[in-house]
Parts: C-alpha cells; sequence; structure tokens
C-alpha cells in the first residue's frame, strides 16, 4: 500500500462534493500543479479497481484547478467538455497522480489536456474545454 508523499499538501479547494470523492492533495511542479490521491475502499468499484468516476473527477479537478490557480484575480471555472481515455485501472492503495496543462487560454474559453498517472503508469489521458466565468 502507498503513501502520500511528504512533498503532497492537503488541496486547499473543498467543496461539499469533493470532500466526499477525495481527500486530494496538490504539489507544485516547475510548470503546473500536481493534483494526487490516495485509491481507498471507499474509490473501488466491483472489479477491484478505482471506479471510472473517481478518476474522471480527478482529471476534471486537475484541469480546472490549473485553470482557477493561473488567473489573477481568481475566477470560477465551468466545465464545457471533457474527454478521457481509460487506459489502465487504479487499485486499492495505489497513490495516483494527476498532471494538467493549459494549451490555450483566451477570454471566456480555455483548453486543457492532461495525464493521470500511478508511478511509470498512464491510467488515463483526458482533454477539456472550460469557461472562465468573467463577470
Amino acid at each position: 500500500m502507498s503513501t502520500i508523499p511528504e512533498d503532497f499538501q492537503p488541496a486547499s479547494f473543498t467543496t461539499g462534493f469533493l470532500d466526499v470523492a477525495g481527500p486530494y492533495y496538490t504539489r507544485k511542479e516547475s510548470d503546473h500543479i500536481a493534483v494526487g490521491i490516495l485509491i481507498s475502499e471507499n474509490h473501488i468499484n466491483g472489479i477491484e479497481v478505482a471506479h471510472g468516476g473517481v478518476l474522471t473527477t480527478l482529471a476534471d479537478v486537475a484541469l480546472s484547478y490549473q485553470l482557477f490557480v493561473s488567473e489573477k484575480p481568481r475566477l470560477p471555472i465551468a466545465t464545457v467538455n471533457l474527454n478521457t481515455n481509460f487506459l489502465s485501472g487504479a487499485k486499492l492503495g495505489e497513490w495516483v497522480v494527476a498532471h494538467a496543462h493549459i494549451d490555450r487560454k483566451g477570454g471566456r474559453t480555455a483548453y486543457c489536456h492532461g495525464e493521470i498517472v500511478s508511478g511509470d503508469r498512464v491510467l488515463m489521458t483526458m482533454t477539456g474545454v472550460f469557461a472562465l466565468l468573467r463577470t
């Protein structure tokens, strides 16, 4: 069973659903914020891997959080489209990390891509389109 790496800190974002879906942890990388989660019993489905919704939620969280922290002042972000490709399953006790990158950001719309990994194994790739909710 993995443990949470010391250089990851509890995530500063929290809303009702994310409290239940997580807990999440973040780490500043050279060009992005990594978002991690330790796969627990609550995340496992009937075939003994993390439910697809767990990884999809992590993908959405990582992509949108990368956009959120890139904005000064911070803006609400809404998912317009999220595409995911499941490549491998995450097992109970695995430490899973999402890496998200901004491809293009306009005044109201942003495009991102990323991957979710466990060690050297790629579990998911993802792309997303997001609305920047400027007033």
